[in-house]
């Protein structure tokens, strides 16, 4: 990375506003996370965080800076993908694989740009839930995935590269719509559409809900569907409400066909990850991870 550490420290730790969850993302200790936050406070002239006991916030220039770091590193990272593509001359093969919400969100466009940039790789494209793709992975049949969800292999290796958040969704002319919000144990009262077994979004689901008390199994779960796009179709001819990534209902948002419910200190985010092999590395996996990460706009 050409880009100064110190900003990706800065930006952990805005985020989330904790000096030792930052140290644990990034890999590296506390004092030194600390270090960091002085070095780039003394280069910049200016206060970043306002240190109040155990607990941190953003001072005016933090949320200033805070709000220019990520277009800083998308830059970064499209000056390192054009310029990769006019040194290396990639060709080879390449087994992708992606979870669902990812397969029909994200990946089409970005297999479509990536077959254009690099025209001399030929790759193959396997979709699936996050514990099949793992699966997959884990047997070598495929190079690099993009999961969302909580699983841990020793023999993976994972590396974050976006967020994403779950809501709760119904049909605009639902009376629940209406409402807007409900407590948690409103819940127990709703007919919900659920993803599958395995999925990731499900792994997500049960443990924020697991958090105030709520069992999947104490739920009221009409039916459970292997893909977003087969639930969304689902609620809206039904009056039954599912958890869905927003990435999946920006456009039935726009059009009014579905109208978000929040759940009263209930908030979903789950981390979308590259994964492979520790022992599966190469330039053309580097690569298309790297032209990921220039072009995702999550």
């Amino acid at each position: 990375m050409i880009f100064d550490f110190r900003l990706q420290v800065f930006q952990a730790v805005a985020q989330k506003l904790s000096f030792t969850k930052a140290a644990a993302e990034l890999f590296i200790t506390q004092p030194a996370v600390t270090r960091h936050i002085r070095e780039l406070e003394k280069q910049l002239n200016t206060a970043l965080f306002v240190r109040n006991g155990n607990h941190i916030s953003l001072t005016a220039a933090g949320n200033v800076l805070l709000k220019h770091t990520g277009k800083i590193f998308e830059i970064y990272l499209l000056i390192q993908n054009d310029l990769a593509q006019l040194s290396d001359g990639l060709r080879g093969n390449l087994r992708i694989g992606a979870s669902t919400t990812l397969a029909q969100t994200f990946m089409p466009k970005i297999l479509a740009l990536f077959k254009r940039a690099y025209p001399e790789i030929v790759f193959t494209f396997i979709r699936g839930n996050t514990e099949s793709i793992t699966q997959l992975v884990i047997d070598g049949k495929i190079d690099v995935a993009m999961v969302e969800g909580q699983m841990h292999y020793p023999q993976i290796n994972y590396e974050k590269f976006s967020d994403d958040e779950l809501v709760l969704v119904t049909k605009s002319d639902n009376p629940l719509a209406k409402k807007g919000e409900i407590v948690p144990h409103q819940l127990l009262d709703l007919q919900l559409v659920l993803r599958e077994h395995g999925s990731g979004t499900l792994d997500v689901i049960s443990k924020a809900l697991g958090e105030v008390g709520i069992s999947l199994k104490d739920l009221k779960i009409e039916l459970q569907l292997e893909s977003n796009v087969s639930i969304k179709q689902y609620l809206l001819h039904s009056e039954a409400a599912a958890f869905l990534s927003m990435q999946t209902i920006i456009g039935e948002l726009k059009r009014n066909e579905l109208s978000i419910v929040d759940i009263k200190g209930i908030e979903m985010f789950r981390t979308f990850q590259f994964i492979q092999l520790h022992s599966r590395t190469s330039k053309v996996i580097d690569s298309f991870k790297l032209f990921c990460r220039g072009h995702i706009n999550i």
